[in-house]
Parts: structure tokens; C-alpha cells; sequence
């Protein structure tokens, strides 16, 4: 069970989204906390799920995965099977960043990282033969990512 945070936590969790490598003894320093009162609350913020995880911020262009698409999937059935189905497909797929079921004009949407066209259409036939009763997909090629984000509003 999480308890309410207050300015202080707030404030910590404000600098590891911005620098998640910053010291313990630095993020002391800037929330006026000794270091030890600091690593404690860090602690706890992790214990209360707060804090989920940590990682490197990685060039997609760098590691070949530079085309980003967005695909609008529709399934032909709405059923508990169906959703469960497509979910379990959708968790197997590395190209797969994020996968939400939405409230509109269709169920999921895909935010996916590939390499080039071809390789995503590999990808739009690996996910079309491995999820059975897809009716169809809309798909939204990036040009241009004028703001991209993991960082919450704190």
C-alpha cells in the first residue's frame, strides 16, 4: 500500500527522472536531506512501487530500429479470448514499445520500433498470422518526433 508523498519525495523522484544515475550524496545536496534520510527515502519510494525501475535512455537510429509506427488494430470479435489472445501476442514481440487497449474506434494501439518498411512488414505479417481474428490495422508512420517522453508531470 503506497503512502501519500509529500514536496520532499516529490522533488527526489523529479531528479531521477531527470538524471536516474545522479549519486545518492548529490541528491542529497539538492533536496537538503543528510544522504542517509535521502537513500532511506529512495528506499521507500521503491518499496511503495513509486520508483518501478531503472534504465538507459538508448538511441533507436544507433541500434537500427529507427522507423517508429503507430498501428490502430481491430479485432472482429470483443470477447475475453480475443483480448487475451491478442495481449499474449503483442507481450512476445520485441518490436513492441507499447501496446494499449483504448476506448474508440478500435482496440489497441501499437507503438512499435523497426528498421526500415520491409522490416515492418515482417513485423504487420508476424503480427497478423500469430493473432487470429484481427479484422484490420490502420497504420502511422513517424516522420518526425517532435517530443518524446518517459518522464512524468510531477
Amino acid at each position: 500500500m503506497s503512502l501519500p508523498i509529500d514536496r520532499t519525495d516529490r522533488a527526489i523522484l523529479k531528479m531521477l527522472q531527470e538524471d536516474g544515475k545522479i549519486t545518492n550524496v548529490e541528491l542529497s545536496k539538492r533536496v537538503h536531506l543528510s544522504p542517509a534520510a535521502c537513500l532511506e527515502r529512495v528506499k521507500r519510494l521503491q518499496q511503495q512501487g513509486y520508483i518501478r525501475d531503472y534504465m538507459a535512455v538508448l538511441d533507436p537510429n544507433l541500434l537500427g530500429v529507427g522507423l517508429l509506427v503507430f498501428v490502430e488494430v481491430s479485432l472482429d470479435r470483443t470477447t475475453p479470448e480475443s483480448f487475451a489472445s491478442f495481449k499474449d501476442a503483442a507481450r512476445k514481440m520485441p518490436q513492441i514499445m507499447e501496446c494499449h487497449m483504448v476506448a474508440g474506434g478500435f482496440d489497441y494501439l501499437i507503438k512499435a520500433r523497426v528498421k526500415d518498411m520491409n522490416a515492418y512488414r515482417v513485423f504487420l505479417d508476424d503480427l497478423l498470422s500469430s493473432v487470429k481474428g484481427v479484422r484490420e490495422t490502420h497504420t502511422y508512420a513517424v516522420m518526425e518526433e517532435v517530443k518524446n517522453t518517459v518522464r512524468l508531470p510531477i
